[in-house]
């Protein structure tokens, strides 16, 4: 698949075990910082962030040193827990109103990777091409969207959903809100000196080179005026009929659940299902949608079928039908199972992240580290 993703398990586990916490929190700001780059494993529940939480915990090293990339596991279960206890809620804002909203779509420049500010416009390009873009570089692309071009969130966060191989509704719903102070206190804000210090670029009189105090009252930059509804939409190949047997088990994988590990002992029929309504509601590119087809590949025996639910369940004669709970995947039937928590038990709505770190964290103290 895509240079730097790759789709086979061994090479994926082998990722995992580069991690550096210590590396990772001296410079994962940075565009060419040490960050895990097991962002799109996880969204496609390949691993979870407890895979993760456990491979760290493991390791020799001081609290102090574990715990940024243990908040950022946790942020990701925390939008996750957010996504469960809200469900389409989460399509609302969730805790403002965002102010300021100029438009209803979003700027063609963005789109197009031609903004004036050139760190962005070159990650927006790997976007394309790659179909990853750094935590920053996210940030920063909503901040123009949302608080420089007076975008609403939706459509432009639809948008990234499409071309983000880590295509997750939750951390990116959560994310973009939070940009645009929808899900928080404020709005997110970076000029041109923050943005040139993370990307190690240069760059200067640029329609973001002003203060903070400045910034926030800015006009809407040329480059940003006009505004499009950008065209997404999923594209599905033909796939074989279904071959299932009725004496066995049948387990259900989706787009957000990949997993090669689960019930890998059990002898059943295995269904990847792609449900039309489904990638309708929330499109994803071509590259994104191969790739997760290429994750399915490690495991074994896996057939596609293109359809919705409510089609494939009469065609399972099986005993039991098995999948992983997930808000977008409700109207399932069958046994559901529950996915991979940090803190399982910390399951109830926070109203800010910090409110559930603190519960997280002194759970997690109550099991120490196995070393």
């Amino acid at each position: 698949m895509e240079a730097g993703f790759p789709t086979d398990f061994y090479s994926i586990i082998e990722r995992l075990n580069q991690v550096q916490p210590a590396e990772y929190l001296r410079s994962r700001n940075f565009l060419n910082g040490a960050v895990t780059r097991l962002s799109p494993y996880i969204s496609r529940g390949v691993i979870s962030t407890k895979t993760v939480y456990d491979y760290i915990s493991k390791l020799d090293l001081s609290e102090t040193y574990l715990e940024k990339l243990l908040q950022e596991l946790l942020w990701r279960d925390y939008f996750q827990r957010v996504h469960q206890n809200l469900e389409d809620r989460i399509f609302n804002e969730i805790s403002s109103t965002q102010e300021n909203v100029l438009n209803r779509q979003m700027p063609e420049g963005i789109v197009n990777a031609n903004t004036g500010i050139e760190a962005i416009d070159r990650c927006l390009g790997e976007l394309y091409k790659t179909g990853y873009m750094h935590n920053h570089m996210r940030m920063y692309t909503a901040s123009l969207c949302c608080n420089i071009a007076g975008s609403h969130w939706k459509i432009p966060s639809s948008w990234m959903y499409y071309n983000l191989l880590d295509a997750d509704i939750a951390s990116n719903t959560c994310s973009w809100q939070w940009v645009a102070g929808a899900f928080g206190q404020k709005k997110y804000y970076a000029n041109q000196e923050n943005i040139n210090k993370y990307s190690s670029s240069s760059q200067s009189k640029t329609f973001l080179d002003v203060s903070y105090e400045e910034i926030k009252n800015l006009r809407v930059p040329a480059s940003l005026e006009h505004s499009i509804e950008p065209q997404l939409k999923t594209t599905f190949q033909k796939y074989p009929e279904l071959k299932l047997n009725p004496l066995i088990p049948t387990f259900i994988y989706n787009f957000y659940n990949l997993d090669p590990l689960w019930h890998s002992a059990q002898q059943g029929n295995r269904v990847l299902l792609l449900e039309p309504s489904h990638f309708k509601k929330y499109p994803v590119s071509d590259k994104v949608l191969s790739f997760a087809i290429e994750l399915a590949k490690n495991i074994p025996n896996i057939q596609i079928a293109a359809m919705e639910f409510k089609v494939l369940r009469p065609q399972i004669c099986s005993s039991e039908l098995v999948y992983k709970e997930h808000p977008l995947f409700k109207h399932y039937s069958g046994r559901k199972e529950e996915r991979h928590w940090i803190c399982p038990e910390v399951n109830v709505q926070f109203s800010s992240f910090f409110k559930y770190w603190k519960v997280c964290k002194k759970t997690l103290q109550k099991n120490p580290r196995q070393n």
